[in-house]
């Protein structure tokens, strides 16, 4: 194991190791924070409301007015 120290820079492997697993974290973060399921930052209200379509309802129809 000593030999793979010896080709590779520790300081170097270990830097970009610590790179690669912070932005692998951040797209990870930012991939659940793009769902209305683990979107904490908007909360329950706002996932209910892109489940439901915005919160809008259609108008309900209206039978024709008798004569």
């Amino acid at each position: 194991m000593w030999r793979v120290w010896q080709i590779f820079d520790p300081r170097r492997t270990l830097t970009a190791l610590f790179v690669f697993l912070f932005v692998l974290a951040l797209l990870i973060h930012f991939i659940l924070l793009s769902t209305s399921r683990f979107n904490w930052l908007d909360g329950p209200k706002a996932a209910d409301a892109v489940a439901t379509g915005g919160g809008l309802a259609a108008a309900p129809a209206t039978a024709p007015a008798a004569q």
